[in-house]
């Protein structure tokens, strides 16, 4: 069970300051703000989800680390105010229809990296152009994206078309 409840400002200072201690980017104050709401657990009082104005997630927070896995709706945010290429795989334009349909982006498709990243990371998939596709979390290292020719990349969350990742 859980309890949904609109965010306290103290909360909120301390969403923003997770978010971008996480993203290593100042991304805090316009990801949430306006009245932002809280799925708390009934059971731990502790925050589980984060949801916008309009009743959109925005994130869950992970239980093991306290962090957040961002939903398409905060990548739509991040991705705007953030400039390329922080927090961004680009992927070949070629593969962009087969990533969208797939859980999983496989380093062979990945045309550059933020190398700032590390594995465990989230991570915004993006066209050549910067079109976001996809939001996820990475797998391995930037550097070893970039070696490898086989294996996962990224495991994905969500992307625009609806159809990948796990939910």
């Amino acid at each position: 069970m859980s309890i949904v409840r609109r965010a306290t400002d103290e909360e909120l200072r301390y969403l923003k300051a997770i978010i971008d201690h996480q993203l290593g980017v100042d991304v805090g104050d316009v990801l949430f703000s306006g009245k932002v709401k809280l799925k708390i657990s009934k059971n731990t009082g502790r925050i589980r989800e984060v949801y916008d104005s309009n009743n959109r997630r925005l994130a869950s927070i992970r239980a093991s680390s306290y962090t957040f896995n961002l939903t398409l709706v905060a990548a739509r945010v991040i991705h705007r105010v953030v400039k390329p290429p922080k927090l961004r795989a680009f992927v070949i334009n070629e593969v962009v229809p087969h990533v969208t349909r797939g859980s999983t982006l496989f380093a062979r498709h990945v045309l550059s990296i933020d190398e700032n990243l590390r594995a465990g990371d989230e991570v915004l998939v993006v066209d050549e152009e910067d079109n976001l596709l996809c939001v996820g979390r990475l797998v391995l290292s930037p550097l070893e994206v970039l070696h490898f020719i086989k294996g996962p990349a990224v495991k994905l969350r969500e992307c625009v078309g609806g159809s990948c990742g796990d939910g």
